[in-house]
């Protein structure tokens, strides 16, 4: 009898092993990763950054070379101990577990990151996360975004729901499978629906990967 396809995303990423591999580093897409790597630096250098849903560590270990501080939160303490092994410096980096759709923090800070995360969320959503991050935060504080681009012939969807929301089937080693929610907003659509939240609005897009970056209004 096939299993049942699981819906329980934190449960999901935490039974992952190959983040690298499969969401960030497509080898046909590199240039586009190297060019938002260089945004990167240039938007959160000297920055105080919330990281969202930080994962196993990989963009945590790119803003600690940079960033005044990255507070680099997640859902799963399992990851969290996972980006722990990059030996990132305690001077810059801390961990702290937080649900990224309404994080539960303390600090200051200047700016928020989330690569590979905005996907994830459902685009009604969206405005209340935002609301949320501008608390956090304040106005004016800086939101920077990395996702993954739709490709032609090579992005699957398993289904679209009433709200425009997009799904896929992933499998885990023990071979369970999750319907994730995964959406690839075209840059208008991004624009509109950003554009009340936030105010100098960019979107940069590659073939593999976008970036999009504002203030909160």
């Amino acid at each position: 009898m096939t299993n049942a396809v699981l819906t329980d995303m934190a449960a999901y990423y935490a039974q992952r092993d190959n983040f690298d591999e499969e969401d960030v580093e497509n080898p046909d897409g590199m240039d586009g990763l190297d060019e938002i790597m260089e945004m990167l630096r240039t938007q959160l250098t000297g920055q105080r950054v919330l990281e969202l849903a930080c994962g196993d560590g990989y963009w945590t270990d790119e803003l600690a070379e940079y960033a005044d501080y990255v507070l680099a939160t997640d859902i799963n303490p399992n990851l969290l101990e996972m980006a722990k092994t990059r030996e990132l410096p305690e001077e810059v980096v801390e961990f702290a577990v937080a649900d990224a759709l309404n994080p539960q923090v303390e600090g200051e800070f200047t700016a928020c990151f989330a690569g590979f995360w905005w996907s994830h969320v459902k685009r009604q959503d969206q405005a209340d996360v935002i609301a949320r991050l501008r608390n956090i935060i304040g106005k004016d504080g800086l939101l920077v975004l990395v996702d993954n681009a739709w490709i032609e012939g090579e992005t699957a969807i398993a289904r679209t729901d009433a709200e425009g929301n997009t799904y896929q089937i992933h499998s885990v080693p023990n071979g369970d499978r999750y319907e994730i929610v995964k959406n690839y907003p075209a840059d208008s659509a991004l624009r509109k629906r950003m554009a009340p939240l936030l105010k100098e609005l960019r979107v940069h897009r590659h073939s593999h990967y976008w970036m999009l970056t504002g203030r909160l209004r």
